[in-house]
């Protein structure tokens, strides 16, 4: 048996910058003082846990008021916050130290040149994932969130000039579906004057994660099965593995080693471990070694 890492899967550049941020972080403090962070790090609980024994210490903004007196260094993740959240943990006394992801930072700042441009501002993305939620608060909630087709033609307001943003790891054959519609609802909608003075599209879904597309795609087809290997809130991690399905069937989501089943590999010649952007390189070495431990003994 053929077991093969995916050599495109594993920590986009945004995650890597993060968690490196919090090493980095977590070293300078060693008993000086306590690092949190806001938030789930990244959507892997593995390197959570790997991060939370360095002592890494996972809050919510509500535990703001609780440590404020200890003065520590809390971690904005990669999602990115709102604006409210940097203004209460000013008011703390709190020190931030941003390890927001650079096109998180960058689709904040256009949305909001847009809303003050007056355009009615719709987003491609899950109301409530913390990167959504950013958005929305630099905005003061004033947007349209969607995730169909259907949702974006019954919120939209066609009488309004309008801008589609995407959250960074939603699905590309998604937002170009919902692109089309708005385009053909506003073609229908106009007297005259030009489609591009009443609507705006902005493709602000991550480049690197869509660009292992044709990776990814090939990865699945050179394998007879692959174990695709993502926490199971990952955003990023659900959509590759819709998109490999496509190409291979017998795709097998795992958060765990523990999900992992011997009849899986029964008569199988090449097994493939892919990831999302969110996916440590030695986790997925870690499937691979009790892949091999559980084919091994079903030798035996």
């Amino acid at each position: 048996m053929n077991i093969t890492i995916d050599d495109s899967a594993g920590f986009c550049w945004g995650v890597v910058r993060t968690v490196n941020i919090a090493e980095d972080t977590l070293s300078k403090n060693q008993t000086k003082k306590k690092t949190y962070v806001l938030g789930s790090i990244i959507h892997n609980p593995k390197e959570i846990d790997r991060l939370a024994e360095k002592g890494l210490e996972t809050i919510s903004i509500n535990d703001f008021e609780k440590i404020a007196d200890e003065k520590p260094d809390v971690i904005i993740r990669a999602h990115g916050e709102p604006p409210s959240t940097y203004d209460k943990a000013e008011e703390l006394g709190l020190n931030i130290v941003d390890a927001t992801c650079p096109l998180v930072t960058g689709l904040q700042n256009r949305v909001k040149r847009y809303h003050d441009k007056g355009f009615q501002i719709v987003i491609y993305g899950k109301v409530n994932h913390p990167e959504v939620i950013g958005i929305r608060g630099v905005i003061n909630d004033d947007c349209v969130i969607v995730k169909t087709v259907e949702e974006a033609m019954q919120k939209v307001d066609f009488t309004k000039k309008t801008v589609l943003f995407s959250q960074t790891t939603m699905e590309k054959p998604v937002y170009q579906k919902i692109k089309e519609a708005i385009i053909e609802r506003v073609d229908n909608f106009i007297e005259g004057g030009e489609t591009k003075d009443y609507f705006q599209s902005k493709n602000t879904l991550c480049k690197e994660v869509w660009g292992r597309e044709k990776k990814v795609l090939d990865f699945a087809e050179d394998n007879d099965i692959v174990i695709f290997v993502a926490g199971r809130n990952s955003s990023n991690g659900i959509s590759l593995f819709k998109h490999m399905l496509v190409k291979n069937p017998n795709m097998y989501y795992i958060e765990d080693l523990n999900e992992l089943k011997q009849e899986w590999f029964e008569n199988v010649k090449n097994v493939g471990i892919s990831g999302a952007t969110s996916t440590p390189q030695w986790y997925m070495e870690k499937v691979k070694e009790e892949i091999e431990k559980m084919t091994e003994l079903e030798l035996a």
